[in-house]
């Protein structure tokens, strides 16, 4: 065989050798949910690539037996090919036996980056970042080197077959997509600019239901607005001026004796038309569902999906009254930054190193807003405050402070014990890890 000839044979070598390394790369790197896309929208190519992702054992043999056949081919055309010419270009500075050595070498060295390069590094490559669509193209010569190998291929499979189920080992890929898969997913969108940042943190939310108990999205009990029953009609008037809320508890005594609720629009109707406000009638006052606070925000939005009501009182394990949590509230928590129900931020950023937070946020986002993985003994708290009282273990006073995951938590305002407002600074390099308490 002539070198051009030799030349020619190795290049369809690789060529092929390329096609079958292409064909393993794009099927296993195909993502179902495209594919489906793609049979859905008229694509008869795309079924026959799901039922090969099924059952992959008969087209991982062929592309096998092809890599194979192919590899020892090339290195019987290249040694012949190129291996005399060497050899004789040696044999001008070393011995005869040395000469072919290094022939031989030399040789095997040129035939094996020609393959490494050419049929497997860069069809792999180009497989990987175009799967889908490499996919499609093979599959159809594929199935026809299934049918050509077919007896082969059985003799093979049925083999690797034994094997597996001799060892228990699975046959099948598990197609199954979790939340943590369609988070990544919707995290590399949005690193690749294909998802907006804000609705890819919104998934997030949606998927985070699931772990948040309702008391890091309620109103706390001392900020709730209220009724007795027995609050004349004046002082009805007056609240309802001084804190408009969209619904109001009715307690009987105190707040932690609840009776139900009374809808904000009822005593608008009321106080519109000149009616006396008397919330001892019994046609005002709407039955509350009552919640206990270690359920999760999905948990409260079944509740509120069965009962049809959008408010809910949140209890804690003594019956006491802890907070009161609505529909929006849960909703901002889906939405975050996206959309605002409250006249005030928790979280406002005042400069690149500082922000100033309300002491009832929720860790998670003031995690999020740190960019911080994790807080200390974050299971004996949900809020911001707690965490300080946490690591102070008493109850904080204005200026006590707290440094942790390279930040410097103050508090600036305590109102009757509860923390207003804290001061939150990114500390300086030399400062980052060091965990203090003040007093």
């Amino acid at each position: 065989m002539s070198v051009s000839q030799s030349l020619l044979t190795i290049a369809a070598l690789i060529a092929l050798s390329a096609f079958f390394s292409m064909a393993e790369i794009s099927l296993a790197a195909s993502r179902r949910l495209r594919l489906r896309q793609l049979a859905d929208e008229g694509d008869g190519r795309a079924e026959p690539v799901m039922r090969m992702q099924e059952q992959p054992g008969n087209y991982f043999t062929v592309v096998q037996i092809g890599q194979n056949a192919i590899a020892i081919l090339g290195g019987i055309v290249g040694e012949g090919a190129f291996s005399p010419y060497f050899t004789r270009a040696f044999e001008l500075w070393f011995t005869a036996s040395t000469a072919a050595t290094l022939g031989f070498l030399s040789s095997f060295f040129i035939i094996t980056s020609l393959f490494i390069v050419f049929a497997d590094l860069i069809p792999k490559r180009l497989s990987m970042a175009e799967s889908e669509a490499v996919a499609l193209r093979v599959v159809g010569p594929m199935q026809a080197c299934m049918t050509l190998f077919k007896p082969i291929v059985w003799l093979y499979s049925r083999g690797t077959d034994a094997l597996f189920r001799l060892l228990k080992l699975p046959t099948q890929r598990d197609e199954r997509i979790t939340s943590d898969d369609i988070l990544a997913m919707t995290e590399a969108s949005a690193r690749a600019g294909m998802l907006a940042q804000r609705e890819q943190q919104m998934i997030a939310n949606v998927f985070g239901l699931d772990s948040r108990t309702v008391a890091s999205a309620m109103t706390q009990r001392d900020r709730i607005a209220y009724f007795l029953r027995d609050d004349p009609d004046e002082v009805v008037r007056m609240r309802i001026a001084e804190e408009p809320f969209s619904t109001y508890p009715v307690c009987d005594g105190d707040i932690d004796h609840v009776i139900g609720y009374v809808d904000a629009k009822d005593l608008f109707q009321r106080a519109l038309t000149n009616q006396p406000i008397s919330l001892r009638d019994d046609t005002l006052i709407h039955k509350a569902l009552i919640v206990p606070d270690r359920l999760t925000l999905t948990e409260v939005l079944d509740q509120f999906r069965q009962v049809h009501e959008d408010f809910a009182i949140i209890v804690n394990e003594y019956s006491l009254v802890v907070g009161v949590v609505t529909l929006n509230d849960v909703m901002s928590t889906v939405m975050g930054d996206m959309v605002a129900f409250d006249d005030e931020e928790q979280i406002v950023r005042r400069d690149a190193n500082s922000w100033l937070i309300d002491g009832v946020t929720p860790v998670e986002d003031v995690l999020r807003a740190l960019s911080l993985d994790a807080l200390p003994h974050d299971d004996e708290y949900e809020t911001l405050g707690g965490f300080l009282m946490v690591m102070l273990r008493r109850v904080p006073r204005r200026t006590d402070s707290v440094n942790w995951g390279g930040y410097k938590f103050e508090v600036l305002d305590v109102d009757s014990y509860r923390i207003d407002q804290v001061m939150v600074s990114r500390l300086e390099a030399d400062a980052i890890g060091v965990q203090k308490a003040e007093g």
